[in-house]
């Protein structure tokens, strides 16, 4: 098994923050890496779900107002070329 160290790769404060964390729970960090570890290898992946944070409210509502006109027959579609000249003026 190899002897890794990754402490010059960590961020300083990310370090003593979670180091603090894990001494409260009576583990020191290189204990709680290794039963995350182990419980990546029992699960075959990452034990906790890893996500894109979802779309804020705005954001949905423009996706939604897209959708609506992308699909109004009665919104007239601009041709790229026109809608540049329509720009330059």
């Amino acid at each position: 098994m190899a002897d890794l160290s990754y402490t010059d790769r960590l961020d300083p404060d990310l370090l003593a923050r979670s180091e603090a964390i894990y001494a409260a729970l009576g583990m020191s960090l290189e204990t709680a890496i290794n039963v995350f570890l182990r419980k990546s290898v029992a699960v075959g992946g990452f034990p906790f779900d890893v996500r894109l944070d979802a779309p804020s409210r705005e954001t949905l509502e423009a996706m939604l107002e897209a959708g609506r006109i992308a699909t109004d027959p009665q919104v007239k579609a601009l041709d790229v070329e026109d809608a540049l000249e329509k720009l330059k003026k």
